[in-house]
């Protein structure tokens, strides 16, 4: 057992993940008479609405990213553990993770359980597309991506020079959603106006983006004039759309859709995501997505001192809709959870969860965006000033908010993308 604090005896609450739901339930119940352990297989903080600018090379990784110990450092009654979950038992309410090195495998006991490990890609039961056609999830999902984006100019300028001609630098973004619709966008702002001048054998500008979406629109959660209104916008930046275009194969340098094979230099995934597999550990009901079917207090059916929050979480709407994985959604309930715990803690009955809608904005390029305020739809350069204001705000930490913004202005003043360094592995490296 891994040897707990012994200074009170107050309940303690095991906090799974360390996003948005996580930390926001930890920092809700930071003066609550508990004692709370935040577990995660990182020791950072990720806001990753932001990672697709690290991943084409606007932003490090450091400014979207903060140590979950300097995040909870003034929560005097938070500890927390650098590991991965393994397993529940639910009945005799115990933990099972593993860290690194000797003795790496323990056991956590607890009175509260918040599980709130998030999602990831979903291939569509293609796990071989993993490799070939990386999604953004993580950090490191944004090194790689930033890597072979910019390897594939470095190579067409390497290949310019030895054969005294430019070929083709197609950048093929499967899945039109928000993420999807971001890296197009990104990749076209990159080639178009950062890189024009850097390079003597090509031009970046003639490189070809092109976003598939196997529906009939881009941003399909959005209202239809939003996502007429990112299409156009999209096509404004040269972006090649591409509806009712289902993907039926991926291959090293290729993207099958039916029987069209279109010739890839880069292949980015951002067409579904699948649930941790920790929902299903949890052996309660799971959808189709893998995501647990919660009560109305986010607990898990039989089991009330157990929660699930943020994208891991089915949770239903008054209309019957369920809740979106976005982050608002994510931090009102970590927030929600706190509350019924401490309610709990004080003899209280449980609330039911109602998630506060306050809009949906989705960036596109360069002053180009939607904004979804119920009522209120506008696109262009006002809902990307609306976007990047708000995403500011919600960054963790005063130096991420000052260093995102410097590093904003900087670049929209003088196109200069300075995060755009090589890092990581070689794929043809053996050691990989």
């Amino acid at each position: 057992m891994l040897p707990m604090s012994q200074k009170d005896n107050w309940p303690h609450v095991v906090i799974i993940g360390g996003g948005f739901a996580g930390i926001n339930a930890a920092k809700a119940l930071a003066r609550a008479p508990v004692r709370i352990t935040v577990i995660d297989r990182k020791n950072h903080h990720t806001f990753q609405p932001l990672l697709y600018q690290v991943a084409l090379a606007v932003l490090s990784p450091a400014e979207i990213a903060s140590p979950i110990r300097s995040v909870l450092r003034r929560c005097r009654n938070v500890q927390v553990l650098l590991g991965e979950v393994t397993g529940f038992d639910l009945q005799n309410r115990r933990v099972q993770a593993k860290g690194e090195g000797p003795g790496k495998s323990y056991e956590i006991s607890y009175d509260y359980l918040v599980v709130a490990a998030g999602v990831t890609h979903a291939y569509f039961g293609h796990p071989e597309w993993e490799h070939l056609a990386p999604g953004l999830k993580t950090i490191e999902d944004a090194t790689e991506i930033r890597r072979r984006v910019l390897l594939a100019f470095e190579n067409a300028e390497r290949e310019a020079i030895a054969h005294a001609r430019q070929g083709s630098l197609n950048f093929v973004v499967i899945g039109a959603g928000p993420t999807g619709v971001e890296l197009a966008g990104a990749i076209s702002d990159i080639s178009k106006r950062h890189m024009r001048d850097d390079f003597r054998a090509i031009d970046p500008a003639q490189a070809r983006v092109i976003l598939l979406e196997g529906g009939p629109r881009v941003l399909p959660t959005f209202p239809e004039d939003l996502s007429a209104s990112a299409r156009k916008q999209l096509e404004e930046m040269g972006v090649e759309v591409r509806t009712n275009a289902l993907v039926t194969g991926i291959e090293p340098g290729s993207v099958m859709v039916g029987g069209e094979t279109i010739p890839a230099a880069v292949v980015l995934w951002g067409a579904g995501v699948a649930a941790s597999s920790l929902g299903k550990l949890l052996g309660v009901p799971t959808d189709r997505a893998g995501r647990v079917l919660v009560q109305p207090d986010l607990s898990v059916p039989g089991h009330p001192e157990v929660f699930v929050a943020g994208d891991l979480a089915a949770a239903k709407m008054a209309d019957s809709r369920f809740v979106p994985g976005v982050a608002p959604a994510a931090i009102q309930m970590g927030r929600f959870v706190a509350r019924q715990i401490k309610r709990s803690l004080e003899g209280e009955p449980r609330e039911q969860f109602a998630y506060i809608d306050r809009g949906t904005l989705a960036t596109i390029g360069r002053s180009k965006a939607v904004a979804d305020l119920g009522r209120l739809h506008f696109s262009g350069y006002l809902a990307w000033m609306a976007w990047l204001f708000i995403h500011i705000l919600f960054l963790i930490g005063f130096r991420n908010r000052f260093m995102v913004m410097a590093e904003w202005a900087w670049d929209y003043i003088t196109y200069n993308h300075s995060a755009r360094l090589i890092t990581g592995e070689r794929e043809d490296n053996p050691r990989k």
